[in-house]
């Protein structure tokens, strides 16, 4: 009895439990069986160019932000945004939808800034969850339209 009694209190949590796994959404995203995939963090760092008039940089920064909208609605990165202040010279992150390096390189030099020099580029290879490449989607769903 105490045996039934106990498993119609676990009946709950084994049905919470039970497998939700999407295949369709997995490859839609790039996930494997394991909801994982492959990316490249490209940190942006200070870079060399301390020359440039606040017009230039006014103008680079534009264009910095028009490649990330740019990036993301073509599907080639998940996630981007700036670091707060910090002793490392670190200013921003990409998550890039790509599985090497030299892809990565190629993404980040289309970016007026780094092409400028304003921003400079480490490149890491991250494996995590493909779930990071719905983000755009859901991003344009909470950014309130401006007048």
């Amino acid at each position: 009895m105490k045996t039934l009694r106990y498993l119609l209190l676990l009946l709950p949590a084994i049905m919470l439990c039970q497998e939700k796994y999407d295949a369709e959404l997995a490859r839609s995203l790039g996930g494997n069986e394991n909801g994982m995939k492959k990316y490249v963090l490209a940190i942006l760092k200070t870079g060399p160019n301390v020359t440039a008039t606040d017009e230039e940089k006014k103008t680079l920064f534009a264009g910095h932000m028009a490649n990330i909208q740019k990036l993301a609605a073509d599907g080639k990165m998940a996630v981007a945004g700036p670091f707060g202040k910090n002793e490392l010279g670190y200013r921003g992150i990409f998550i890039l939808n790509c599985e090497t390096v030299a892809q990565a390189e190629a993404m980040a030099q289309a970016d007026p800034a780094v092409k400028a020099g304003i921003f400079t580029c480490e490149y890491i290879p991250w494996y995590g969850t493909a779930a990071l490449m719905a983000t755009p989607g859901l991003h344009e769903k909470i950014v309130k339209p401006k007048p």
